[in-house]
This record gives structure tokens, C-alpha cells and sequence, in this order.
């Protein structure tokens, strides 16, 4: 009986490892928490497209919004851990959303197997044209006054809303949060004068700068934005504690078995690495920036409670 116990635990890891090494032997889906047609989604039909390339076989790109992309990473965390299903994840759902008093269903730092990082970016810190203030130590001696300065963001909750918390938190001043349900009205209203200052993507800001309607401040990043070159971090002018990135990274169910996870790891680096995926993701202000495993679970780490700490500290719900 034991013989018979001992060579059927055998069998069925031969057959484990077969599949593993197999792999993939079907169709892959890779989901997306967001609309067509936005940064996530082209993002993840560039990869999915290199993808198919790579490892010959189809991966279709699923798209299933809701609720910021906390709907379909509840999903992910509960799908089969066979590695035949990834998820682009983004910063909201895997690192903001969990201290806003939303219940989300699944733990960010347990219920997900990282795979890499994909892609990160910066906000830039814009102006209208007609403010006196042409760089940070002028926006942050003018937003020390009360009620002179304001920001606007894409929303509660967002990347803009909590780097501008954070900026405060670190200068020391006080510039009144203003949020939109998007960036358009935001762009209007601050060409327009009605707030004073916005958190933007690149891909926002870059047509207002060109034609000199905005003034660039600062970007956000650790390092400056390889689309705007000579805008200065908010870091390096002189506040190093201010880092508010955005990003997307692919992830996968935990319980995934750990040689796929490291299939899936190898191809998705080769993919966002290759010139032609650069050069796709560039013309949409996309920077790829694939990573290890450990480094990809080390920045969602990190990420989690730095805006877990921030979001506390300045009282944010979730609208």
C-alpha cells in the first residue's frame, strides 16, 4: 500500500514537471482592468502581441474595467494557478486602493505572484504660463502663502492627488487639492486660470508645453523623464523624499508553479525589451522597464506603504 502511495505521488510530479516543461501548450489570456484604448491597454496589446511572437501561441488581451481595476484583480487572484492567465496590474489596485476604505476581496501582497514591471512613469508638475513660478524653490515659496496655490488631479485617490500630499508633506506647504473626474476639465480649467497648477501625464502636458501654454515645473520620477530630458525631478530640487511614479506591471495568481512563473518572467523581459516594443510603447510616453521577480515585488512593497502612510496622514477616502 505505501509502495502504491509513493509511486502515485511520483507519477503525478512527473506529470506536473512534463506540463510545466511543455509550457505553453494552449492559449494564453492576459487581462486588463481598464477600457480599450488607454496606456494599460495599449501596453498590454504591444506585449501580447510579442508575446505570441516569442512563444507561439495565441495571447489575447481581455479587457474587464470596473471600479478602478479592483474587479479584475479580484479575478486574477481567484483564477486557476495554471500560468495560462496574467494580469496587467497597475499602482491603484496593487498598492493605493487598499487604504482607501475600499473593500477589495484579495490581499496585494499575498494573493499575486509578480512576474515584472512594465512599464513606469512620471507626472510632471505643470503651470499656466501666465504664474509666477518658474521652478520648484518659486512654486513652493509661493504655495506657502495661504491660499495662493492649488493643484489639480485626474482624481481622490490618484497618483497626481497624492503626489501633490506627499509634496506638501515634504515642503512644508499647503496647496489645496482640486479634483476632476479626468484630465480634460483639469487642462481647461488650468489653461483657463481656474487652478493654478496639475499633476499631468507627459502625453497630457507634452502638446501645451510645445506651444508654450504650460510651463513644466518638475517631474515626479526617481529620474528625469526620458521625454522630457531637461525638466528637473522634484528630487533633485531639493526634496529626494518626493517619488510618485506610475506604473503598470504583470502579475499572475500566487499559487502559479514557480518554474512557470520564471517562463513567464524570461519572455516577458525578452518581450519589453525588444527595439520594435520600445519604440511602440515610446510613441504613447511609455517607458518599458522590465525587472526580476524580487525587484517587482520589493517596489509594490514599498510603494504600499508609502502611500498607505501618506494617505493616512491626510485623511483620503475614496469618493
Amino acid at each position: 500500500m505505501h509502495r502504491l502511495f509513493l509511486a502515485a505521488v511520483a507519477l503525478a510530479a512527473s506529470l506536473g514537471a512534463a506540463a510545466q516543461s511543455d509550457f505553453p501548450s494552449r492559449p494564453i489570456t492576459m487581462f486588463v482592468g481598464f477600457a480599450p484604448g488607454g496606456a494599460a491597454d495599449i501596453t498590454a496589446r504591444i506585449v501580447a502581441k510579442k508575446l505570441s511572437e516569442n512563444m507561439g501561441q495565441p495571447v489575447s488581451v481581455e479587457n474587464k474595467g470596473g471600479a478602478g481595476g479592483n474587479i479584475v484583480h479580484l479575478q486574477m487572484a481567484g483564477s486557476n494557478p495554471d500560468g495560462y492567465t496574467i494580469l496587467l496590474g497597475s499602482i491603484g489596485p496593487l498598492a493605493i486602493s487598499p487604504h482607501l476604505g475600499i473593500k477589495l476581496g484579495y490581499d496585494p501582497l499575498k494573493d499575486f505572484a509578480p512576474l515584472t514591471m512594465a512599464a513606469t512613469f512620471s507626472q510632471v508638475l505643470v503651470v499656466p504660463a501666465s504664474l509666477p513660478a518658474k521652478n520648484i524653490a518659486e512654486y513652493v515659496a509661493l504655495a506657502k502663502r495661504p491660499g495662493s496655490v492649488d493643484y489639480a488631479s485626474s482624481g481622490v485617490g490618484s497618483i497626481p492627488h497624492l503626489a501633490g500630499e506627499l509634496f506638501n508633506e515634504q515642503a512644508g506647504m499647503k496647496a489645496v487639492h482640486v479634483p476632476y473626474k479626468g484630465g480634460g476639465a483639469a487642462v481647461t480649467d488650468l489653461l483657463s486660470g481656474r487652478v493654478a497648477s496639475l499633476y499631468a501625464s507627459p502625453a497630457t502636458a507634452a502638446p501645451y508645453l510645445d506651444s508654450g501654454r504650460m510651463r513644466a515645473i518638475a517631474v515626479t520620477g526617481a529620474k528625469r523623464s526620458s521625454f522630457m530630458p531637461t525638466v528637473p525631478t522634484i528630487a533633485e530640487s531639493g526634496y529626494p523624499g518626493v517619488i510618485a511614479e506610475n506604473w503598470y506591471a504583470f502579475v499572475t495568481a500566487a499559487k502559479v508553479p514557480p518554474a512557470i512563473l520564471e517562463r513567464w518572467n524570461r519572455e516577458l523581459v525578452k518581450a519589453l525589451s525588444a527595439p520594435d516594443v520600445k519604440e511602440q510603447l515610446a510613441k504613447h510616453f511609455l517607458e518599458p522597464n522590465p525587472s526580476t521577480r524580487e525587484e517587482l515585488a520589493a517596489y509594490i512593497k514599498r510603494d504600499y506603504e508609502t502611500w498607505g502612510r501618506v494617505i493616512k496622514a491626510a485623511g483620503i477616502k475614496a469618493d
